[in-house]
This record gives structure tokens, sequence and C-alpha cells, in this order.
């Protein structure tokens, strides 16, 4: 019932920017912790920002500067916004519903993903 869908992705030169959105349906996504992951190939999926319902934001250390979450509940969307692009930053981006929200959705919790390439 609840679904989770990331779209933005593509491809972007060195240095560029790119915004990812998610968008959540079947759910109150003003009570909803969310979050960004993404997983390079032979990497494990690994998460780099949280957006609280509250609004707090967190975001990994080695993207603050370049990367950014925001949330816009009236479009029950979550945005990952992306500066400054690196090769490193290549990856499969997902969204998902993060705290015990997301522990009660099981798998429905992630996004399908979105393809991030960085290449000149």
């Amino acid at each position: 019932q609840v679904q989770v869908v990331e779209s933005g992705g593509g491809l972007v030169q060195p240095g560029g920017s790119l915004t990812l959105s998610c968008t959540v349906s079947g759910s109150n996504f003003r009570r909803l912790d969310m979050g960004w992951y993404r997983q390079a190939p032979g990497r494990q999926r690994g998460l780099i920002a949280t957006m609280t319902f509250g609004g707090t934001p967190w975001l990994v250390d080695f993207l603050k500067g370049r990367f950014t979450i925001s949330r816009d509940n009236d479009k029950n969307t979550v945005y990952l916004k992306m500066d400054n692009l690196k090769v490193e930053d290549s990856a499969a981006y997902y969204c998902a519903v993060m705290g015990q929200q997301g522990t009660m959705m099981g798998d429905s919790r992630w996004g399908q993903g979105t393809q991030v390439t960085v290449s000149s």
C-alpha cells in the first residue's frame, strides 16, 4: 500500500549538480522520518542523509558542503540536492522511511532506486 518512488537521477559531468526527489504515497508523510542511501557496485548500501518529520537534517560528514537534504510536506516529497558532484558519487541512490515506522513497513520502506552517474 505504501509506495516510495525516487526520481531525478541521470548522467552528469564532474562538478555538476543534480537534485533527487522521493515521493511517498499511502502514508501520512508528515509523520515519517526519511533518509537517503546510496550503493555503488560492489559496496554495501550506506546511509548518507536523514530528515526527521520535525525537519531536523543529518548528513554524513564527507558529503557536508556538497549535498543537502530537505522536505516538502505539502508534496509528500524529500529531496537530495547534490552539488559539485564527483566521480566517486556515482551510485544507485535509494530513499527510505526511517525509524519505527520504517521498521514496521519492512521492505516497502525502500524505493526502487535512481541511478546517478558522474562521468566526463
